[in-house]
């Protein structure tokens, strides 16, 4: 470990900085392929680093800079200090995975670019790495213009498999397919209202974990509810004889996705719905697996364009039917 430098768990009152650390990582070398500073705003950043600490706490630590606070025990690896006192400790590093049943994902692995260069990343990557079992899948997502992390992932066997685009765009209106005939789109908020033991939000909770476990071999209720939470709005797909085909969520900030279906030839019509359901201030924006070439097709026809380099899907064994899902982010499928 570099010099003055001590790895512990985050705590929430990190987060900002990590989300710093984030924001300085991918200027850091954005800068040297061509890309503008990042302009997002820190609160969605936020939110979900909020969230991957919250689910996974064991999995999401950081390197600082500066004093231990020598007081109470309780109080120990909490950041100390007004802003600019030099005594406070400063957020040099994170790491963050995140584990859903068998699947261990890497979300995220940032080291500013004043502290790059010592190995910190790999030992944040090691004090978080699973022992090798035949029972768990290792898996990230990261950007085609960083070979430096994708070597680092793929030397402990989580190689690059699958491209994933970003797709950004406002749709033309009479380019938005519908959906087939006899399908409707039934609001997560129909079915989810009433007592957690209502049958509609039953049956909602069992539609999406079925889903997700067909296609991505985990059901993940936490991150659905931390979807609910941040504003997108969900829809359950149903033949006329109540058959659920899918869900998606869209949202009026533009995020498009999760997105599911039990076949690839309804990803039109759904990605259709998704895209006409909100009237988003800015761009609609999704990911998109190579894999989903008719999802791909869909919003190309629809309007939206490729943005920037691709991300890649990184694992150390298949887990997922990438043909019929768009994730939820990068760091959170």
């Amino acid at each position: 470990m570099a010099p003055g430098i001590r790895v512990r768990p985050a705590v929430p009152a990190d987060l900002e900085a990590c989300a710093d650390v984030w924001r300085a990582g991918l200027d850091g070398y954005g800068a040297r392929v061509g890309r503008p500073p990042l302009m997002t705003a820190p609160g969605p950043l936020v939110a979900l680093l909020g969230h991957l600490q919250a689910t996974d706490p064991e999995l999401f630590l950081v390197a600082v800079r500066g004093a231990v606070d020598a007081g109470s025990p309780a109080d120990a690896g909490r950041p100390r200090g007004e802003a600019g006192d030099t005594g406070a400790e400063r957020v040099v590093a994170l790491v963050s995975a995140v584990r859903r049943a068998h699947v261990w994902f890497l979300a995220m692995l940032f080291v500013h670019p004043d502290e790059q260069a010592r190995g910190l990343g790999r030992r944040l990557l090691d004090a978080v790495l699973p022992s090798r079992d035949e029972a768990t899948t290792l898996a990230t997502c990261t950007d085609a213009a960083q070979p430096v992390s994708s070597a680092l992932y793929a030397r402990r066997g989580i190689v690059p498999r699958l491209p994933v685009l970003e797709l950004v765009g406002r749709p033309e209106p009479d380019r938005l397919p519908a959906l087939p005939e006899g399908v409707r789109a039934v609001p997560f908020e129909l079915l989810a209202g009433g007592p957690a033991d209502a049958p509609a939000r039953r049956h909602l909770a069992e539609a999406i974990a079925t889903l997700d476990g067909g296609l991505l071999g985990y059901a993940h209720p936490e991150d659905h509810a931390f979807l609910a939470a941040n504003g997108r709005l969900g829809y359950l797909y149903q033949a006329g004889d109540g058959r659920v085909l899918g869900y998606g969520y869209t949202s009026a900030a533009g995020r498009v996705g999760p997105v599911a279906v039990r076949e690839e030839a309804l990803f039109p019509g759904v990605l259709g719905h998704l895209l006409g359901a909100v009237a988003p201030a800015g761009a609609f924006s999704t990911w998109v697996p190579g894999a989903a070439g008719v999802a791909m097709t869909s919003l190309l026809e629809a309007g939206l364009r490729l943005e920037d380099f691709p991300a890649l899907l990184c694992w150390d064994r298949p887990f997922a039917d990438f043909s019929r899902y768009l994730p939820i982010t990068l760091a959170v499928l």
